[in-house]
């Protein structure tokens, strides 16, 4: 077997590992034990998975949660000269075929799916029949109902890991609670005397994390601009409401600043244009809602601006991660306005339906599906009695009917159709109620977060369960702090 060392330079271009790569490498390669890694987005986790997988006899499966990001990963291997492909529902089912049946002869070593590729049939059925050497889990918050970004089938790569015969498995993840660390390690059907988690803390010390208090949206103007003109390079300013963003973009335009702006309600081939323009440096301000971001992998990045309070230190950490990734000094500004509480308690309230809504919903999918394909939402709205136009109950019950399989195609496509039945889970008023609950929590740490006086990466990496991390001297708490001695 050849040294990890010389795979990392022959296929990598590296001389040396970073952080806890080496020993988790180890871990995977030598220890064959399963493994939990928290890392902070950026700091090479994918390696930890992609080089042991070429170190192995057999092949290796990685589940990915968004086809965008397999697909990029995939390329991105396929450049290195790594044997690497991915299968989703973007391919023709010749070419699906095609590229499972080169996993099976060993032709590809390391296969990308989502989760969802898992409930086919004619998928299973031939790959339980490989020698899976390594099962690898990305993003794995997906897998836990208290992660932010929940995706029920994830919650059943336990079943699936059965399905190959439980490999040795990897799971990674940037952000994770030790509630939710448990979660992943039950839901896979590890038990947590077997796995070793490994955490890097929150080792980005050239982020300067701050936050200023902020009276109205007026006073937003100013401070972006000037952080626009102070930091040259590229930057990032998040927004939750699309109208913001379109507002913010006008005032800069206006003053002649070059942006662009991505966010769900433009068209695919637009987004991609503004990603790839960012990503080139053709474009080296974007002003995004949190659509925009994941598989972002650009070194240079020099601020990331929230204009608006995000819903989670999880995704606040998660975004401010793509700033700085070259090692130079990165600012990470927080705008916080009380006003944006409320907003955000809108998105959460409206982001967690009822049980009594999810049964009427379905009700009324069972009577006039047809008729709901053929009118859309609005026909949705007038039939289940409101009409607040920024009441989303309908979209967020839609994709968890589709994320539970229990729809097929989409309203917008005019094809949707059920093919299961309601399940016990979206039935349960005392368990979406506590969801509910979390979710308000999560926000509530996201104040306390603006509010806390000690070293705002000591916060965030106690919030995350690694306790003992020193005052980082490089955000406004600590400037504070040191004025005072």
């Amino acid at each position: 077997m050849e040294n990890p060392l010389d795979i990392l330079k022959q296929y990598f271009g590296f001389d040396e590992f970073r952080g806890e790569q080496e020993r988790i490498i180890n871990r995977i390669v030598y220890e064959k034990g399963h493994s939990l890694i928290l890392m902070p987005t950026g700091s090479g986790k994918s390696l930890c998975y992609q080089l042991p997988a070429l170190m192995f006899e057999g092949g290796t499966i990685v589940i990915s949660p968004l086809i965008a990001l397999m697909q990029d990963q995939a390329d991105a291997l396929r450049r290195k000269n790594i044997p690497a492909a991915f299968i989703n529902s973007t391919l023709s089912k010749q070419e699906r075929d095609k590229r499972l049946d080169q996993f099976m002869k060993g032709k590809i070593k390391l296969l990308y799916v989502t989760p969802e590729r898992f409930r086919k049939k004619e998928f299973t059925d031939r790959i339980k029949e490989k020698e899976i050497a390594l099962l690898a889990v990305d993003e794995a918050h997906c897998i836990s109902e208290w992660g932010h970004d929940f995706r029920p089938d994830y919650s059943r790569l336990g079943e699936f890991r059965e399905i190959i015969n439980n490999p040795l498995t990897i799971a990674l993840t940037a952000t994770a609670t030790p509630e939710v660390q448990k979660d992943i390690i039950h839901k896979l059907n590890l038990k947590e005397s077997e796995t070793k988690i490994f955490h890097q803390g929150i080792e980005r010390p050239n982020l300067r994390l701050e936050a200023a208090d902020i009276f109205d949206e007026k006073e937003k103007y100013p401070i972006i601009h000037d952080m626009i003109k102070r930091y040259k390079g590229s930057g990032i300013i998040y927004f939750a409401l699309i109208q913001t963003l379109e507002r913010f973009s006008e005032k800069l335009g206006d003053k002649g600043i070059k942006h662009g702006t991505y966010h769900g309600k433009l068209n695919d081939v637009y987004r991609k244009r503004r990603q790839r323009d960012f990503m080139s440096g053709r474009e080296n301000l974007v002003l995004a809602t949190n659509a925009f971001g994941m598989g972002i992998d650009k070194p240079d990045i020099r601020f990331v601006i929230h204009a608006e309070v995000p819903s989670s230190i999880e995704s606040y950490y998660q975004e401010i991660g793509r700033a700085g990734r070259d090692g130079e000094h990165s600012l990470c500004l927080l705008l916080y306005n009380q006003e944006d509480l409320y907003t955000q308690m809108e998105f959460i309230k409206w982001s967690n339906p009822s049980a009594d809504f999810y049964s009427a919903l379905y009700d009324l999918l069972q009577r006039d599906l047809a008729r709901a394909n053929s009118e859309g939402f609005e026909f949705l709205r007038e039939q289940m009695n409101f009409k607040n136009r920024k009441d989303f109950r309908i979209e967020t019950a839609l994709s968890m009917l589709d994320r539970y399989g229990i729809t097929e195609g989409s309203i917008d496509d005019k094809n949707l159709a059920l093919i299961d039945e309601l399940p016990d889970v979206l039935k349960d008023e005392d368990f979406l109620k506590e969801k509910l609950l979390n979710d308000n929590k999560k926000l509530l740490s996201m104040v306390n977060y603006f509010r806390s006086t000690e070293c705002r990466r000591v916060f965030i990496s106690d919030y995350f369960g690694f306790p003992g991390e020193k005052p980082c001297n490089n955000c406004d708490n600590c400037t504070r702090n040191e004025g005072r001695n």
